[in-house]
């Protein structure tokens, strides 16, 4: 990560393909480079002496200092030529703006190898190649050819796609928007979104939002890290292109494009906290709101303007969701005194022909003062007593006085352009259509409401003994010995059975006689299913015969199954007919299914199942792993969620124990990376019971390509049961020390709050008054891939209670990991605070870090002794704190 550090904040840059010739990129760059303040500027030119009236050099050898930054903008075949005497020459970094690679075909696929292996050769740092370069306007730093530089801002821009990154410059340009950062990643052969999500947490405080063009993610579990991180304290917006493109792959071409490329992404984006806009339109608005920092808290909205273009966005906001708001008598009132007497009293807040200036800003400050209002949206018409801009300049002067969002929808030609740059230059959203207010309202709405679930304080679930996986195991193993891949009904059922997934189990006969001993042992109706390794969608085959309710039935129905089968797959080898007891009164069908995802691994799928499962588009997508709130997420988002809430049979029990279940199906994809598709169709669920009643298991031959994870299959670590250890405080006070939860986050404020001043300031270094719960969500959910927060638990009159927590927080590149150690007063001087710290630094060197560092206050010498006894070394820092440093190697 320095690398990343170094060559985003150069001291000195090389431009190898620097040129004099006008209209050239290399001069385009050097031109730029030129005026970047002070760095040290050296181009790198054999065919020339000087350049624009500095000196060049034949080659990077030449160059007499060691450059933190090289941009290559020279023909692709001699890239890697120029690249090798990069890395010989000590570069940190190098940007590549050469275009001819990979798009070309073979030639330039063996060219882009050749640059991947000399930039791992030599530990360089590489954005590119198509890269048009980055910007950073805070620095005064612009290493691209781009013609604009936008002004220094809070926001970054990282974008894959060079047009589109020059189209938004341009309009940042005229916007009046600023960014903190602009760059383009062109084909990401090392340096992807992930990386510059991280340099931007890691070393850019003042980025306040990141905006991205995604065409691929890159390295999935990376961005969903780096992601993550990010998004828990600052927003991300993404435009992500190819919303209707199909899943890769995939046994079943159905669960597929189900599960394809976008809803996938969609899930990815969610789980991380990122918004994801549709349209460029809905980015450059995004860049809008993220500068006024006014997202809408709730979806109550004012409505005021002339009544046609007021009818029209109550429409399209209650068609997206929205709601009007219900004005307070007393906001009804004081627009009494400004409005006509004949005014409909009502939001919305319809403003006549005869209008004033005076009215439409009175009616919106009053209206956006109303508690019972989350934002507003005015819409304007020519009118004679309102000129566009005076109105405009009106609304500006009262939506500044406001944290809650104002929106203008300025409909006319020329009349009303001059207010509507006015709106622009004050950072107001402004559209044509009230269509186009309600969208982006809701876009904002949607955005605040999604990280508010996503980061709701889960319900604990009682604690499970982990699944005995060795016959699960036993089952993959025969199958593959066998050389099956599909695993039958009864085998893909013992797998749910041993996860707590209720399940109708089959029972196989080979024969009619037996199929009747086994229905009189299980008791009428039953169901009879053709079993056979080579038939996987039953249905397909015509292999099941449903609602036998007696003995009389049973051996023609199964000599009649047989032949519908032999009729559909006469190839098909037939290993018997299961006989499974039916489910009766069957109100709601239900899809649970995963599938790999080429990006993200594991995804998963809830929603209406049946016959025509996906048919209506009833699903949502997920990410493992799971937990309570997660999977109420998952269910909410579907149209079956809201049948089963409504239904006179279903309660809230069900949806509880519904929830349970795809928790439990998410254990189950999460410990066996080998299962490459899993789908249960129908899950029923009757006032009764509920149960999987019919499931097939796809399997892999090799499902961990990518080295010694455990996890290869997930884009999201799990929960690491492997850290958790019991220790003996004290006769008879056992603590256990684990991992922390979301689900943790009541019991961590409570040791918080119920600490000393003193204990709290030597934690935080400052006194402490209170505990936002934005530092408790950051402390809670935690991404196990690089943030180590274990809890000490004690069971205290029946009741689980923290008394000390400790982190290992990990930098982006795994070279090195910061820890702190928190101990309740009760519990201090027990050893507790050694312990954890020894838990802390064996988890470091699970994880192969280099080294460990903490900063303690220099007054605390008891956290101090015990650092110098596991071996750290002291250093007083000034400010009255010193740093702790463990190497590990």
């Amino acid at each position: 990560m320095g690398h990343i550090q170094t060559m985003f904040d150069p001291a000195t840059i090389a431009l190898v393909g620097a040129s004099e010739k006008r209209g050239a990129v290399g001069r385009s760059i050097l031109e730029k480079l030129l005026n970047s303040g002070k760095r040290r500027i050296y181009p790198v030119n054999p065919k020339a002496e000087s350049l624009l009236g500095i000196k060049s050099y034949p080659d990077i050898a030449a160059v007499p200092e060691q450059m933190d930054l090289a941009v290559i903008a020279a023909p692709a075949r001699s890239v890697p030529r120029a690249l090798e005497e990069c890395g010989a020459a000590g570069v940190n970094g190098v940007v590549i703006v050469s275009a001819g690679f990979r798009e070309t075909g073979e030639e330039g696929r063996r060219l882009e190898h050749d640059i991947n292996r000399i930039g791992k050769k030599y530990g360089m740092r590489i954005l590119g190649p198509n890269s048009v370069g980055f910007i950073r306007p805070p620095l005064n730093l612009s290493a691209t050819f781009l013609k604009n530089t936008p002004p220094p801002g809070r926001i970054a821009f990282i974008s894959q796609s060079a047009a589109l990154g020059s189209a938004i410059l341009d309009w940042a340009a005229d916007a009046g928007i600023g960014f903190s950062l602009f760059a383009s990643l062109g084909d990401m052969i090392d340096i992807d979104f992930a990386d510059l999500i991280d340099f931007l947490e890691e070393y850019d405080e003042a980025t306040r939002s990141i905006l991205i063009y995604m065409e691929s993610v890159g390295n999935a579990r990376k961005f969903m890290s780096a992601a993550r991180g990010f998004a828990r304290r600052k927003p991300i917006i993404v435009l992500k292109p190819g919303r209707y493109g199909e899943g890769a792959g995939g046994t079943d071409f159905q669960l597929a494009s189900m599960a394809g490329d976008s809803a996938v992404y969609g899930a990815a984006f969610r789980r991380a906290g990122v918004l994801r806009v549709k349209e460029i339109a809905e980015l450059f608005d995004a860049a809008t709101v993220l500068v006024s920092r006014k997202f809408a808290r709730g979806p109550r909205v004012a409505v005021i303007g002339s009544a046609g273009p007021c009818a029209v966005t109550m429409d399209a906001l209650l068609e997206k969701g929205g709601e009007l708001a219900n004005l307070s008598q007393e906001s009804i009132d004081r627009i009494n005194t400004v409005m006509p007497p004949y005014w409909n009293k009502a939001n919305p807040v319809y403003l006549h022909g005869g209008a004033t200036v005076e009215q439409y800003a009175e009616a919106l400050a009053i209206c956006i003062q109303d508690e019972a209002v989350d934002g507003a949206i005015v819409n304007y018409v020519p009118l004679i007593n309102a000129p566009s801009d005076q109105v405009a300049q009106a609304i500006v002067k009262v939506a500044e006085k406001n944290r809650k969002p104002v929106i203008a929808v300025w409909m006319g030609g020329k009349v009303v352009q001059e207010g509507k740059g006015i709106f622009s230059r004050n950072g107001i959203l402004v559209y044509d259509t009230p269509e186009e207010a309600a969208r982006s309202y809701m876009n904002m709405y949607n955005y605040r409401r999604y990280l508010d679930r996503l980061y709701e304080i889960p319900a604990a679930l009682p604690e499970q003994e982990a699944p005995p996986k060795e016959r699960l195991n036993a089952l993959i193993g025969n199958a593959l010995a066998e050389g099956r891949t599909l695993l039958n009904e009864q085998e893909s059922k013992e797998f749910l059975a041993a996860y707590g997934i209720p399940t109708a189990m089959p029972q196989v006969a080979r024969n009619p006689e037996e199929a009747v001993a086994i229905a009189e042992k299980l008791g009428y109706p039953v169901a009879l299913k053709i079993v056979s390794p080579d038939i996987s969608r039953k249905s397909e085959v015509d292999g099941v015969i449903l609602g036998i309710d007696s003995r009389d039935e049973l051996p023609g129905a199964c000599e009649k199954l047989v032949r519908r089968v032999r009729k559909w797959a006469p190839e098909a080898t037939l290993s018997g007919v299961a006989v499974e007891k039916m489910v009766s009164r069957v109100e709601h069908e239900l899809l649970l299914a995963a599938r790999k995802d080429t990006d993200f691994g594991s995804v998963i799928l809830f929603g209406s199942g049946g016959p025509m499962a996906g048919a209506g588009r009833d699903y949502s997508v997920g990410l493992p792993p799971l937990n309570k709130t997660l999977a109420s997420m998952l269910i909410q988002d579907t149209r079956v969620y809201k049948m089963m809430r409504n239904s006179r049979e279903s309660s809230a029990a069900d949806i509880a124990r519904l929830e349970e279940v795809l928790i439990n199906f998410s254990n189950l994809i999460v410990d066996f990376p080998e299962i490459a598709e899993i789908v249960i169709n129908p899950f029923a669920v009757s006032p009764e019971d509920m149960a999987a009643l019919d499931a097939r298991i796809t399997i892999e031959r090799d499902p961990r390509p990518d080295g010694p994870s455990a996890y290869p299959h997930l884009a999201i670590s799990p929960y690491p049961t492997k850290y958790i250890r019991s220790w003996q405080m004290e006769p008879g006070a056992e603590v256990v020390l684990r991992p922390i939860r979301p689900e943790d986050e009541p019991a961590k404020s409570e040791m918080l709050l119920s600490s000393s001043p003193e204990s709290l300031r030597t934690r935080f270094f400052h006194t402490v008054k209170d505990i936002p719960r934005k530092l408790l969500i950051y402390f809670v959910n935690v991404d196990y891939d690089r943030h180590m927060s274990l809890i000490a638990e004690v069971q205290e009159e029946k009741k689980k209670r923290m008394i000390g927590a400790a982190s290992l927080v990990m930098n982006a590149d795994m070279t090195s990991g910061e820890l702190a150690v928190f101990v309740h007063d009760r519990y201090q001087g027990k050893g507790l605070g050694k312990r954890l710290l020894e838990s802390l630094i064996d988890i470091a060197r699970d994880k192969s870090l280099p080294e460990v560092h903490a900063e303690v206050l220099s007054e605390n010498a008891t956290m101090l002794g015990i650092f110098r006894r596991f071996g750290f070394t002291v250093r007083q820092l000034p400010g009255g704190s010193s740093e702790c440093r463990l190497n590990l190697g």
